[in-house]
């Protein structure tokens, strides 16, 4: 190894300004051995730096090459894996960790000994040695002393102490005086070791000289001696008084430290008394007013709300570490607890009785308010209940239970009186919408059937008495009186007449303002009483109570958030609202189907006013449902009115001109716009128009009556095209007769007479006139198309044609069009 050694110092370290301390002869663990040398070097020049050098032999093996260096510094742990038995493993924490396995136990310890040393000498950041004995890590090398690293022998770490410039300059003066001290160094050493002797005689000669001071100073030291244990003496009888005096000052200091700890806990008690006292003692005003309070009146209340308050702050008070433990802390807490549940439950008891006979004081004016077609209001009752709002937070604060019982018993009783109040209120809406709409007659032209509402209805003015009567009888009664009118269902057919008195305009205007009246009562009702509800309930606001979370109430099991709890609570409360007006609208459908027009009008406005105010409200989700059976109404009308055009049956001898419904349709466009101007439901009857028009359009046939059909009808029965003009009614001379009956001068005066009655009715802002004016264009070309399809295939080599063509209808269309 050590040929090795000087080998590597030779040819790889000596270039390079470096010196090799330590060495061992490694392979990595694991692999297939592949030797290679780690080393321990330092440079010559200052400042020093330490390194681990990897060398390894060529792959010829003729010489060694440095392959890898680490400076010291980078180096974080040296781990030897064993401190106790011999293992030849270890490992270096550098970049990475690099696992080695040494030739022998020995090489490693000594390279990592020598780590150590190099760490102790250099380096202020210090290496981590793990597993490694006790005895190969030595204490820190002096900075300023000559010690070697690996041992003393050839692998010390410092072979020289270098000279400080005294001493520099004294051997430049001692080779000056001597000319061949570079010359001849050995007889320059001669010379210096021959006058080194004769300094050493002088210095024995001067000791021996000096043998009496010696002596003298000797003595001086005996004597000195024996002075010093006089000394000790005296200081020991003085640590034996001291020892005394400060065994009486620990007495002293350790009563000093218990009393400053008796008043320190004695602060502390004070203190916590304190806190006790001053967050868990109840008045006795405020146990009275939870036991014995007047709940019915004002003032009661007020002192019954502050006490509930009082007592909650009581018992949520943040107990202190320990409180929990004291029995007065825990007789306190039961108290409060058994207060708490005395007072909730001669609270809910209350309640649950005002809400029973405040239901029983609203019905004595039931009658009153529904032969005025007026609902009650329930404002006194709300205000009266208000004042309970701040307990019934309580309640629901401190006991869930009790609180929900009284949600629940509140819906029950307020729905049997809502569901009496409104029943009541439209049955006189009912029976107001089947009288007769002039004051003179009153009931006396009434069929048997309705005299017994007439008399329920004058019972009304004269008693307090409850109305009577079923919503299905009250049905058969609107078909009877309407009866005596006009037909049960109104149509474009019977609107001829619509300006006599036979058609009882005033009737649909009854019907308008009583339709209107009704939902005018309602929708206060409902606001009021959620308003009531979100205030009374406290449901106005997030709250966490229980295990609710965020904007949830626990409602019946579930979790409900604040709006949706309010929406339920109005659904049980008014669920006869949504029923009742679907039989009040199926009953002034049955009344004249065009109510349908006034009711979908009506019903809109009051569903964009309730979504105004919250879109997701009760009230709102309500009407919008039962405009939907509206909006189903009002299609289904102008369905019939389209089915009953389509079942006209014109007779052969009719003059040539406008059909009837054309012009009835006019009639039925102005009592339309009259309902619907300004309204939001425009759009749906510019729908209706479209509809409407087209089908005049098409079942009208303007300038082919019947001629046609009856061809097409000869054809469908099984015979030929060719053979239909040997039919006597349908002969060429008859073709020839009804096409001379429409010449185009006819027919763009039709056209213009239809153009004209379109622009009166149809609004303007939609810009619907140009739609539908090019839809009946090209309805008339495709029926124009038709009828010469027809002539060609039953009539062929007739020559018969129409008298214009299809350039000449969209001239006239265009001309009407821009003339106007």
């Amino acid at each position: 190894m050590t040929a090795i050694k000087h080998a590597l110092q030779r040819d790889i370290f000596t270039p390079n300004d470096e010196r090799l301390l330590s060495i061992v002869n490694v392979c990595k663990a694991g692999k297939k051995k592949r030797n290679c040398f780690l080393c321990a070097t330092v440079t010559t020049e200052r400042p020093v730096q330490v390194n681990v050098v990897k060398v390894k032999k060529s792959d010829k093996g003729d010489f060694y090459k440095r392959q890898t260096a680490w400076a010291l510094r980078d180096l974080a742990v040296v781990d030897a894996k064993d401190a106790v038995k011999e293992n030849p493993e270890f490992d270096l924490h550098l970049d990475k960790v690099y696992k080695w396995v040494a030739s022998s136990t020995a090489e490693k310890n000594t390279f990592i000994s020598c780590i150590w040393k190099l760490n102790q000498r250099y380096l202020r950041k210090k290496i981590d040695f793990v597993n490694v004995s006790a005895q190969l890590l030595e204490e820190s090398v002096p900075s300023g002393e000559n010690q070697s690293v690996a041992g003393g022998d050839e692998e010390a770490v410092d072979e020289y102490q270098e000279l400080n410039a005294r001493e520099e300059q004294d051997i430049e003066i001692m080779m000056e005086g001597c000319e061949y001290a570079i010359s001849n160094a050995e007889a320059f050493a001669e010379k210096l070791s021959r006058e080194l002797q004769v300094l050493d005689g002088a210095n024995i000669q001067s000791i021996m000289a000096s043998e009496k001071q010696v002596n003298i100073l000797m003595t001086l030291l005996d004597e000195a001696l024996k002075e010093v244990d006089q000394i000790e003496l005296k200081l020991s009888s003085y640590e034996e008084m001291l020892q005394s005096v400060k065994e009486q000052m620990d007495q002293i200091s350790e009563s000093n430290h218990l009393i400053h700890l008796s008043n320190t806990n004695n602060v502390k008690l004070l203190s916590e008394i304190e806190f006790l006292v001053n967050h868990m003692d109840l008045a006795k005003g405020h146990i009275k007013a939870l036991q014995e309070g007047d709940l019915a009146s004002s003032r009661g209340i007020e002192a019954c709300t502050n006490a509930a308050d009082a007592l909650l702050q009581c018992m949520n008070v943040a107990l202190r570490p320990g409180h929990d433990m004291l029995y007065a802390v825990k007789q306190q807490q039961q108290r409060f607890s058994d207060l708490r549940e005395q007072f909730a439950r001669r609270l809910a008891s209350h309640l649950n009785n005002v809400f029973v006979q405040q239901g029983h004081d609203q019905s004595s004016t039931l009658a009153q308010h529904s032969i005025e077609l007026t609902l009650p209001n329930h404002h006194p009752f709300h205000r009266d209940l208000l004042r309970y709002a701040k307990l019934m937070e309580w309640l629901k604060s401190t006991d869930y239970g009790k609180y929900e019982g009284l949600t629940k018993n509140y819906m029950d009783y307020l729905s049997r009186l809502y569901e009496r109040e409104i029943k009541d209120f439209f049955e006189v809406a009912k029976i107001k919408m089947t009288g007769t709409t002039k004051e003179g007659k009153k009931f006396a032209t009434l069929p048997r059937k309705e005299s017994a509402v007439k008399q329920e209805t004058e019972s009304l003015h004269g008693s307090s008495g409850k109305l009577t009567g079923s919503t299905s009888s009250l049905n058969k009664l609107s078909v009877q009186s309407s009866g005596n009118r006009r037909s049960q269902s109104s149509s474009l057919l019977d609107m001829g007449n619509m300006s006599a008195s036979d058609l009882d305009v005033a009737d649909r205007t009854k019907f308008d303002k009583i339709f209107e009246q009704v939902l005018s009562e309602l929708e206060p009702l409902c606001l009021a009483e959620q308003d009531f509800i979100s205030k009374f309930f406290k449901l106005q606001q997030h709250q966490n109570m229980g295990t609710t979370t965020n904007e949830a109430e626990e409602m019946d099991g579930g979790i409900l958030c604040r709006k949706d709890m309010i929406r339920q609570m109005m659904i049980k409360i008014f669920r006869c609202i949504e029923p009742e007006l679907n039989n009040l609208i199926a009953l002034g459908d049955k009344i004249d189907s065009f109510n349908s027009l006034y009711m979908l009008v009506k019903m809109s406005h009051h569903v964009w006013t309730a979504q105004n105010v919250d879109p997701a409200s009760f009230l709102s989700t309500t009407l919008g449902n039962v405009l939907v059976t509206v909006k189903r109404n009002f299609d289904k009308c102008i369905s019939n009115q389209i089915k009953q055009m389509e079942e006209v049956k014109i007779s052969k001898k009719s003059k040539v001109g406008i059909l009837t419904f054309v012009a009835e349709f006019e009639e039925f466009a102005a009592l339309a716009e009259s309902i619907f101007k300004n309204a939001e439901r425009r759009g749906d009857l510019d729908k209706a128009y479209t509809k409407l028009i087209r089908s005049v359009f098409i079942n009208g046939k303007v300038y082919c009556n019947h001629f046609f059909e009856g061809v097409e009808a000869r054809v469908a029965q099984g015979i030929r095209e060719e053979e239909v003009s040997y039919q006597l009614a349908f002969n060429k001379q008859e073709l020839r007769k009804v096409i001379k009956e429409y010449p185009g001068k006819e027919v763009k005066k039709g056209l213009d007479n239809l153009y004209k009655k379109v622009d009166k009715h149809l609004c303007e802002e939609e810009n619907l006139l140009q739609v539908v004016w090019h839809s009946m264009q090209d309805e008339f070309i495709r029926q124009y198309k038709h009828f010469e399809g027809l002539i060609a295939r039953c009539y062929p080599g007739s020559g018969v044609t129409m008298e214009f063509t299809i350039q000449d209808i969209l001239d006239y269309c265009s001309s009407i069009a821009q003339s106007h």
